[in-house]
């Protein structure tokens, strides 16, 4: 059974999370690697960082997938003398692909939208926005839970499930409140707070949320409810995760995909476990 070379992999990636359907700022698709030489070890990652190459190296990686771009912003040189230069040549230096597969993985079905309902318990679910040509396709997904809970509940559940960092999961809302339906969108979400409160759930999760647009969405739903001196209990309650942590999910499912479409046997993936979300402790006004 022949190996399958870099341009091989690159097929079966760029069917799961077709490049057209990722947004027109994205940057995806394959970033450095010769499509002839031959795949044998995947690392999968959802960012392209130093200490991510270091692991792909060590471990003798012919691929890197990330989710994250490396080139969001066009570059003029790819010297190893910048740090996003090292990353290229370290990875080209050891015969390293890097391919990243962005929004359009975002919105494929498994993809990290899905991967990320499947983890909270989200069922009978669909797109949030859906594509126009594609039902099952589209950024963020929303349903109902496997059973009503409290927000708080939820919320610890939500932060056991999801990887461990310094930020954990910030809560909007009233903690013994009932929910029973929810929307997911792994990532920067709150771009999509009228899309969420047109789909009338009651808790949306998330992450990079910012203070205005929090604020604004909790006292909107406060005062539509009719009392904003009550707005903790007025929905959509809010819970924001670490960006990094949302989308980790997705990993396992591009891994088993992705070797699932391969000839049996003839690739090897890893999810690297490695926490790259940027911030590393928070200290709460008690620890002051």
């Amino acid at each position: 059974m022949s190996t399958p070379t870099l341009a091989d992999v690159v097929a079966v990636l760029e069917d799961l999370y077709p490049p057209s359907t990722a947004e027109g700022w994205d940057a995806v698709g394959l970033v450095a690697g010769d499509p002839r030489r031959e795949v044998r070890k995947v690392l999968l990652a959802v960012d392209p960082v130093a200490a991510v190459v270091d692991e792909a190296l060590d471990w003798g990686a012919d691929l890197v997938v990330t989710h994250h771009p490396l080139f969001l912003k066009g570059v003029h040189s790819v010297a190893a003398t910048t740090f996003k230069g090292s990353v290229v040549h370290r990875l080209l230096t050891a015969g390293c692909g890097l391919y990243v597969a962005h929004t359009n993985a975002d919105s494929a079905p498994r993809g990290v939208a899905d991967a990320l309902a499947d983890l909270v318990g989200l069922v009978d679910r669909a797109p949030l926005v859906a594509r126009a040509d594609d039902v099952e396709r589209g950024i963020g997904r929303v349903g109902r839970l496997e059973a009503p809970t409290t927000l708080g509940a939820f919320a610890r559940h939500v932060a056991g499930v999801l990887p461990a960092t310094a930020q954990g999961v910030r809560v909007a809302g009233d903690l013994d409140a009932p929910v029973a339906t929810a929307a997911v969108v792994g990532g920067s979400g709150d771009s999509l707070f009228d899309a969420v409160r047109a789909a009338e759930v009651d808790v949306y999760v998330t992450a990079d949320l910012r203070h205005h647009p929090a604020s604004e969405l909790r006292e909107r739903a406060g005062f539509e409810a009719g009392d904003p001196e009550e707005a903790t209990a007025a929905t959509p309650f809010l819970v924001d995760v670490a960006h990094f942590a949302s989308e980790w999910p997705w990993l396992a499912y591009a891994a088993a995909d992705l070797t699932s479409r391969l000839p049996g046997g003839t690739v090897t993936t890893r999810v690297s476990t490695l926490v790259t979300d940027p911030w590393t402790a928070r200290i709460g006004a008690g620890d002051r």
